[in-house]
């Protein structure tokens, strides 16, 4: 069955399988930001791009797609996911790929599936993402076929593909592989030469293979999940820079990405990390950062990280990104199930309570609240949340009445302190309790200067992860809105061709990967979008049941009219809010991307 509105040159219906396509009459963007989008007709034939130019003839039994009025570019790239588990339940992706998305990385954040025991992978994995340990753990004891990362990425060959693939190898994985979790997570343990040469022996053998580099992470508030080691950091928290320098030297000598969370709390590893980045008489080393934002907590931090940026670019000779969304960054949360909570340590106390009358016992503890108050309160802590508790609010609860107010509000009423009422309504509903609150980006101009800084790549979506939390699946659409909206005012945020280029050909050439250029003779991952629809109906939030993991409902943005056809892999994906039969089933769309040798940094 092909997607609806298919139709063949001779006015019939096409059928999935087809591998001719032709695109016509759309403006054209190549993602390369040198050029602005031409009228043109895009020809795809046998997965890759054919011809681009004006009134080509359609091929017997070709796919016609009218793209009149619509913008035809490259397919997007979401550079941040935490898709590692479900693409083992869901592989074709399909919440990025309806909106424009054809190629994803996997293994961000040191977390990674490339190593390890099903157990401590489910651990390492699923309190950090917010995803169900219960769904986690028995897939992987179920799928899991691989003892190295070479192996890892052939089994991803093996699956029937929506996007195409790309990876990271995850520090935390193999430091779990080499030490043991428990001695990786012991902070009197450090990995002794030998064991950081095998380290160093298995980041070689996952280059060999195609993983794009390695990610770490600083940041204490990521927590395991299980019973063994819980509430424990991740594993890449506990090492030290001599074992990250280690590390760091051999994707500086192979020109990898080195791709790190800083601590996002005290954040004064930040220069650390951005000084290994310097190329003075050394090569520079590929560094992406977590993440450039204008935060309501410390207003003014994302000027310093762009300024920072543009010291150590400009003066010495370093590759140093940040990553950072095109949108207000919020967060929707059930309880106190949010990341921001592992702050402090009483929240990590609240949240190693799994079981959820021990959780609200512990929250009507005279004594656990005094400390919660005392962390909460600090005034020289520095935090990634504001704690205001004026502003978020509270959008579902079995008190219907306290629906649509701030905890503030609600303190008021009852004549207590806001912090005391925010502690008693969690003792009271738990998770039952869900509310919603802005993190930062919310500052028109502030979020301007972020999408436009020249050390930002473009994305931090964390699809896959956060179920409940957040939903940035459709981030690309978001900066295209943005760039359109300035215009209907009369500014100009950024080129057309300039915002299309941040979304494919940018992130992919720093990547180093063969995709985010519409161009003939390479793949054709196309994204062709209405340009008209990217209004404020991006916006609305609704909720889905998620794939594979029974009564869990995942936060979504849906507005299928705006990307109206995704092509990978030269086959139709998606198209007229539809995807193509057996799309998720057969293989054939993505595939995996493994990193080009020699890449540009």
């Amino acid at each position: 069955m092909a997607a609806p509105g298919d139709t063949n040159a001779s006015g019939g219906v096409a059928s999935a399988e087809q591998q001719t396509i032709l695109i016509r009459g759309g403006t054209v963007f190549d993602g390369s930001g040198q050029r602005p989008g031409i009228q043109a007709d895009v020809l795809v034939r046998d997965g890759v791009i054919a011809q681009v130019g004006l009134d080509l003839q359609a091929p017997g039994g070709a796919t016609v797609i009218d793209a009149a009025g619509k913008w035809v570019t490259p397919g997007f790239i979401d550079l941040h996911t935490h898709y590692d588990a479900e693409i083992e339940i869901a592989p074709a992706l399909t919440e990025s790929v309806r909106h424009g998305v054809t190629t994803v990385l996997v293994g961000s954040c040191g977390l990674s599936f490339a190593m390890g025991t099903p157990e401590d992978l489910a651990d390492q994995f699923c309190r950090v993402e917010g995803v169900p340990r219960e769904a986690v753990l028995p897939l992987l004891e179920k799928v899991k076929d691989w003892e190295d990362p070479a192996g890892y990425l052939r089994h991803l060959d093996g699956l029937p593909l929506g996007p195409n693939v790309t990876a990271m190898f995850g520090h935390s994985a193999v430091r779990a592989a080499v030490m043991g979790l428990g001695r990786s997570v012991d902070s009197s343990a450090k990995a002794t030469d030998r064991e950081l040469d095998q380290m160093r022996g298995h980041l070689d053998d996952a280059l060999d293979a195609g993983y794009l580099g390695m990610s770490f992470n600083t940041l204490p508030w990521d927590k395991l999940d299980g019973d063994r080691y819980r509430s424990q950091a991740t594993p890449s928290v506990y090492a030290t820079w001599k074992e990250y320098r280690h590390l760091a030297a051999r994707l500086r000598e192979r020109d990898r990405v080195f791709q790190m969370v800083p601590d996002l709390q005290g954040r004064w590893n930040i220069p650390v990390i951005a000084w290994m980045s310097t190329g003075v008489r050394r090569k520079r080393l590929r560094t992406m950062v977590i993440s450039m934002i204008d935060s309501r907590a410390m207003r003014g931090t994302h000027k310093f990280a762009g300024k920072m940026a543009d010291l150590v670019n400009d003066r010495f000779n370093a590759d140093f990104r940040w990553q950072a969304l095109p949108q207000p960054f919020e967060l929707w949360v059930d309880g106190l199930e949010v990341p921001v909570m592992e702050e402090m340590g009483a929240g990590t106390a609240a949240l190693h309570e799994t079981d959820p009358e021990r959780r609200k016992a512990l929250l009507r503890d005279p004594a656990f609240r005094e400390k919660f108050r005392k962390q909460w309160s600090n005034p020289l802590a520095p935090k990634a949340w504001h704690r205001d508790l004026r502003e978020p609010r509270i959008i579902d609860c079995p008190d219907e009445s306290l629906v649509g107010r701030t905890f503030d509000d609600v303190a008021r009423e009852r004549g207590i302190d806001p912090l005391d009422c925010f502690l008693d309504l969690q003792a009271e509903f738990g998770d039952d309790l869900r509310w919603y609150t802005v993190v930062g980006n919310e500052r028109r101009e502030s979020l301007e200067y972020v999408v436009t800084h020249p050390s930002v790549l473009m994305g931090f979506s964390d699809a896959g992860a956060h179920l409940r939390n957040m939903a940035y699946y459709d981030f690309p659409l978001h900066l295209l809105k943005l760039v359109l909206a300035a215009e209907g005012e009369g500014r100009q945020v950024m080129t057309r061709e300039r915002a299309v280029h941040r979304l494919t050909g940018e992130i992919a050439d720093f990547l180093g990967i063969d995709a985010g250029h519409l161009e003939v003779g390479r793949r054709a991952d196309v994204a062709i979008v209405d340009p008209g629809t990217l209004d404020s109906r991006l916006d609305e939030m609704t909720e889905d049941d998620m794939v594979g993991m029974p009564g869990l409902r995942r936060l979504v943005r849906r507005h299928d009219e705006c990307v109206t056809t995704v092509v990978i892999g030269g086959r139709l994906a998606w198209h007229d809010g539809a995807y193509a039969e057996g799309f998720g089933d057969q293989k054939g769309y993505g595939q995996v991307l493994r990193a080009r040798s020699g890449a540009a940094a």
